[in-house]
């Protein structure tokens, strides 16, 4: 562990990521247009694909980290049996989610493998032990946003949402070493879990927030995170008829982070070239749909 991610134990986690939103939200221009070049500069971002290519014409600085793309800058799968990437970014961990009893990565249901040996259960995840075990012996993908991508989120497959969970937690950092050292690290930050019916069944898609970059925003209600929970706050959304497309946006992060895809066992196969650390594109295959 390095000392940077052993600090943030002792850190104000919410504090700083508030101060960091306001930061981000600063209309001053001087401000808000040094954090654009700043990012832009040292990350790399590529203008080009921005509906919007001026980085002097963005607001505020949380306006440019949530730009839209030009069309066509990013397209779906061609192939109707994809189910999609949902993010820009790369791969965190891809696999396999434990089904008891079958050796699959650990002999407890619901686990999910982190880095280095590390792990949490989608229980854990989900917060909800039931939600969870529908996703036993199925397929995870973990995609890592960092700052120069396209930070708006997907649909992999058509849903329906069902529920969302806001799940309470720390805003630890979801950086390389973080992710490699800090036990159970995406069940412990703050998070956004969206439930949504498919033709094949559940599927899940988790937007996890980190430290500094801990703001979630979805189409269907705005601004969900902050503000921060002190407990599981559910929301049903079932009979709403929301009902988001194959390759739909359905939600941002206000300056970015992680989401988590679950699909259920026997739904789907990951596509074979994924691997951890990968780069990914919004929109190229996460998973092969299997026959019915």
């Amino acid at each position: 562990m390095s000392p940077v991610t052993a600090l943030t134990y002792a850190l104000p986690h919410r504090l700083l990521s508030s101060l960091a939103r306001r930061l981000a939200y600063s209309t001053h221009p001087r401000v808000k247009q040094w954090l654009i070049d700043t990012v832009i500069r040292r990350f790399g971002v590529d203008m080009s694909e921005a509906a919007e290519p001026d980085p002097r014409a963005y607001p505020t600085f949380n306006a440019f980290f949530t730009r839209a793309l030009r069309p066509g800058a990013r397209t779906p799968d061609p192939d109707p049996g994809a189910i999609l990437m949902p993010a820009d970014g790369h791969i965190s961990e891809c696999g396999h989610i434990g089904r008891a009893g079958e050796g699959v990565l650990h002999e407890d249901a619901g686990h999910i493998f982190q880095a280095k040996g590390r792990g949490f259960t989608t229980a854990e995840l989900l917060a909800d032990a039931q939600a969870a075990a529908a996703f036993d012996g199925g397929v995870f993908a973990t995609v890592y946003l960092s700052p120069r991508d396209y930070h708006r989120v997907h649909m992999p497959w058509t849903g329906t949402l069902r529920e969302t969970v806001h799940v309470p937690g720390r805003l630890f950092s979801v950086g390389e070493d973080a992710v490699g050292s800090v036990s159970r690290l995406f069940a412990r930050n703050e998070r956004l879990v969206c439930h949504f019916d498919c033709d094949f069944g559940p599927m899940c898609v988790v937007m996890v927030g980190a430290l500094l970059v801990s703001g979630v925003e979805t189409v269907w209600s705005g601004v969900e995170i902050p503000p921060y929970g002190g407990d599981v706050v559910r929301k049903d959304w079932r009979g709403r008829g929301i009902t988001l497309e194959r390759f739909a946006e359905m939600a941002r992060f206000n300056y970015g982070s992680t989401v988590i895809v679950l699909l259920p066992r026997g739904v789907a196969e990951l596509d074979p070239a994924l691997y951890a650390r990968a780069p990914v594109r919004l929109g190229q295959r996460l998973a092969r749909r299997l026959p019915a």
